[in-house]
């Protein structure tokens, strides 16, 4: 257990870095990003990017401990018999059977899903008609130091206050590992990009008025703590153009008519059955 929390540990301080492929391994059976990747989009129901970054760091701890306890006790379970017990046997064939008719049923419904065909002439249609659905909010690309006192906010401004372009963002990464609180720090306070509401109030408010290249001159005060912002990119609201989004409205008219064709598909198999 000590070694797995010491591996827990060196992974989420290393962040969830796109080479990184397994985060811990627990007595040999490893953990990947796209283990907890899939938790945390069944969790949210596929929302989890659109949290703010705090929580998602948060939310990113708590399914990986999970996943090491659901890994530690199914190996412990193993070592007392669990999976020879009769219990274990004959509940594994009830799922078996449900989950036989589960999958049958989602097979047989993406092999109708597949053969539905939507002509080019729609989806053109869908996206002149739709237009204001295909536009992106601004977005910014920013990175932050946060700290427990306005007193220590001002020491690191004072430092990031003379220097500009590359030597104001080399120095500030070097800061945001140094002396960061938050969960970014290892990373040089990297944010990544966000949109509008993604941050709480104060943060967000601050950050979209920042000009590119820029960093806060006063402290921006959150619940967190006191934060130091650097600016490394804005990018203007757009409309996605229709070549990017043909297979989303694709997707979303096949949909639309599947809820047709499985009504006519299940009113025809009803009429042939024989239900009392």
């Amino acid at each position: 257990m000590k070694k797995a929390k010491l591996l827990l540990s060196v992974a989420l301080l290393a962040g969830t870095l796109a080479s990184a492929q397994t985060l811990v391994a627990v007595n040999g059976k490893a953990i990947t990003t796209d283990e907890v990747d899939g938790e945390l989009m069944r969790a949210t129901q596929g929302r989890f990017n659109q949290l703010p970054t705090q929580q998602q760091a948060a939310f990113r701890k708590q399914v990986l401990q999970q996943l090491i306890g659901k890994e530690l006790i199914f190996e412990d379970a193993k070592r007392n018999g669990v999976l020879q017990s009769k219990e274990y046997k004959e509940e594994y064939k009830k799922l078996e059977a449900r989950m036989k008719k589960e999958l049958t049923v989602q097979v047989w419904q993406k092999k109708l899903l597949d053969s539905i065909k939507i002509p080019e002439k729609k989806l053109k249609e869908y996206y002149s008609q739709n237009k204001e659905e295909f536009n992106e909010p601004e977005t910014v690309h920013a990175r932050h130091i946060l700290v427990e006192s306005e007193d220590a906010a001002k020491k690191i401004i004072a430092q990031l206050k003379p220097l500009s372009g590359e030597k104001l963002k080399t120095k500030f990464i070097e800061l945001a590992k140094k002396e960061s609180t938050g969960p970014s720090g290892p990373k040089g306070g990297d944010l990544g990009y966000f949109a509008q509401g993604q941050m709480v109030p104060a943060f967000n408010d601050k950050v979209f008025s920042m000009k590119k290249g820029s960093v806060t001159l006063q402290p921006v005060k959150t619940q967190f703590g006191y934060h130091v912002i650097y600016l490394e990119d804005k990018k203007p609201s757009l409309r996605r153009k229709y070549d990017e989004v043909k297979a989303f409205i694709e997707q979303r008219l096949k949909m639309e008519k599947f809820k047709d064709v499985m009504k006519e598909k299940m009113d025809a198999l009803q009429k042939k059955a024989v239900i009392k």
